[in-house]
């Protein structure tokens, strides 16, 4: 049996799971500003991905450097919705 598929989409689930609080306390914390983290975070991530052998490993390292990326598109959204009211306004707001 190959459980490779299985793997890498758990892991995948995980990591979009993990994610999605990570983007609404970055911007709560610290604003929309903070959009260079997920870009410089998504890039050592994709150097780590083509850099290591393993299929199981790189592939992981992929969808987190992807999720890194989309958190960026995900924070400014999550701007507009502090914005509208549905959460709360954080330090991060100045």
């Amino acid at each position: 049996m190959n459980f490779t598929g299985i793997i890498i989409g758990l892991a995948t689930f995980i990591i979009i799971g993990i994610f999605h609080p990570i983007v609404i306390k970055a911007e709560y914390y610290l604003g929309s500003k903070c959009w260079w983290m997920f870009l410089l975070s998504g890039i050592i991530f994709c150097a780590l991905s083509v850099t290591i052998d393993n299929l199981i490993v790189s592939t992981i390292l992929g969808v987190t450097a992807f999720s890194c990326f989309w958190s960026i598109l995900e924070l400014k959204q999550q701007k507009e919705r502090v914005r509208k009211g549905w959460f709360p306004k954080g330090p991060g707001h100045k």
